[in-house]
């Protein structure tokens, strides 16, 4: 059975402008992904993963080259058209979590539904769904103080596919939490993968993007390798 992309990057270049000093974070990028393909990104701390994951993420856009993402090139939209494509297509894992400390698990993973203006009783419906399946469904009313992080984590996950998205987008999943939390999250999202999610995840950690089936490296801006990884010959 063939797949079809869900990312295609064609020679993405980004370059920052900072009066006449001019940094070039990506220079001539060019990356596919398909459907239900769980690729890690590496590389060190400047070497254009975090801006890869912004372009990736529809946070930005390139300076030159085009990105197509589900079919649709994002590379030329507007902020409105890509608020609107990262509502829909993507789903994000922070390292930071990035919940609302006042509202219950249950409200968290209600908030991409409530920006699609999806009616209540289908929001609640699909959130208490999606905490079930990262296996929170006796903490959908705790907030995010009253769970360890771990479960803060899988709450963020929850979040992140409510809206059935093309895309799963992990950045640094795993950077807060102890060995035996960041374990459980990382086989969540491998059982999201393995039921036909396309999962990318940045990390700088070894241990982390063995978990992938295809770890891709970067360095100065551009990729510098690519290559199976070992849990996944």
């Amino acid at each position: 059975m063939t797949t079809s992309p869900v990312i295609e990057l064609s020679h993405v270049t980004k370059v920052y402008r900072s009066g006449s000093l001019a940094v070039a974070a990506l220079r001539g990028v060019s990356l596919t992904i398909t459907e239900g393909e769980y690729v890690a990104v590496m590389g060190p701390s400047g070497s254009g993963k975090s801006t890869l994951m912004n372009i990736l993420g529809c946070l930005d856009v390139p300076t030159s080259g085009s990105y197509t993402l589900a079919g649709e090139d994002v590379s030329t939209m507007s902020e409105a058209a890509l608020a609107a494509v990262r509502n829909r297509r993507i789903g994000f894992v922070f390292q930071q979590y990035n919940l609302l400390a006042s509202m219950s698990a249950l409200r968290n993973v209600e908030l991409p539904l409530v920006y699609a203006g999806v009616a209540r009783n289908e929001r609640r419906s699909r959130a208490l769904d999606a905490l079930e399946r990262v296996g929170l469904a006796q903490r959908v009313e705790h907030r995010p103080g009253e769970l360890s992080g771990g479960q803060q984590q899988r709450v963020a996950v929850a979040r992140a596919i409510v809206t059935d998205p093309d895309l799963i987008l992990a950045d640094e999943p795993t950077g807060n939490l102890d060995s035996a939390s960041a374990a459980g999250v990382l086989a969540l999202l491998a059982d999201l993968q393995r039921a036909g999610r396309t999962l990318v995840i940045i990390t700088h950690e070894s241990e982390v993007a063995d978990q992938a089936e295809r770890s891709v490296r970067f360095r100065d801006g551009l990729v510098v390798g690519e290559a199976e990884t070992a849990a996944h010959p």
